[in-house]
């Protein structure tokens, strides 16, 4: 498989999904869906795998959410802006229902939609020096996919906090706040992420899936309808509120955007 936006390697039974577009802080493309949706069919069919990981790499990001170009189609055309947010919140989807543990890597700027990312995960594991957040409402826009995920991961309070203040987090303050089990200095974030996912390889592979379906069996079936109503109101606010057509245009212009009604 040819990946042009991902790496992919094993080590042993660990996978590692590296994103690598690094000069364009590991934004989402058209590119990096594609590859996404077809690397996670393989690895839902290697029945070797025990764990996942996935990271920047090296670079100053993880993911900084969907790239310009993608966006600048979007804001000119919800049904394709509603079209990529579903592939994305599939993508999520997916990851939560591997059958082995996924660690998020997390090794620098983390925002919106690479955020959304790392909630699919079962683990985040965190550089010290990362800058990690949602931030969707500094540019007048709701989030897609983290909503429920983050109000089940950190509690309904943290959430509101974190998605309404637009609120940074470095690595311990991501740790504290209970967004990621550990923080490490980014040097050292790849060799902890491997030495952790190797604690949970050494067990069969069969009682991990069962024990992470009962995790997920759990909040399923209200994730579901709620992920579709978080999607929906998003679609609907998009559609018919101008302040994240405002947000993005002073994004593109380099000032600050204007709330006015």
């Amino acid at each position: 498989m040819e990946l042009r936006s991902l790496r992919y390697e094993k080590h042993g039974r660990v996978g590692v999904m590296t994103f690598d577009t690094p000069a364009a802080l590991n934004a989402i493309s058209e590119l990096r869906l594609a590859e996404m949706e077809l690397l996670l069919t393989g690895i839902e069919a290697d029945t070797e795998l025990g764990a996942l990981i996935i990271t920047g790499g090296e670079g100053r990001a993880f993911c900084v959410g969907l790239d310009l170009e993608l966006l600048e189609r979007a804001f000119g055309d919800m049904i394709y802006f509603e079209t990529v947010v579903r592939r994305l919140n599939v993508i999520i989807s997916r990851l939560e229902a591997l059958a082995v543990p996924t660690i998020a890597a997390v090794n620098g700027i983390t925002r919106a939609g690479g955020f959304e990312l790392t909630m699919g995960c079962d683990f985040v594991l965190i550089a010290d020096d990362a800058r990690y957040g949602d931030v969707h409402t500094d540019s007048g826009v709701l989030p897609a996919a983290a909503s429920l995920r983050l109000k089940r991961r950190i509690g309904e309070q943290r959430a509101k906090e974190m998605i309404w203040t637009a609120r940074w987090y470095t690595g311990p303050e991501a740790v504290a706040a209970g967004l990621a089990l550990r923080s490490v200095p980014r040097g050292e974030l790849q060799a902890e992420a491997l030495a952790f996912a190797a604690r949970m390889t050494d067990k069969p592979r069969a009682v991990i899936a069962a024990s992470k379906r009962v995790f997920q069996q759990g909040v399923d079936a209200g994730l579901a309808e709620g992920a579709e109503i978080e999607l929906r109101n998003f679609v609907a606010y998009m559609d018919s509120e101008p302040y994240g057509h405002e947000g993005y245009k002073a994004f593109r212009e380099g000032r600050q955007p204007s709330w006015k009604p």
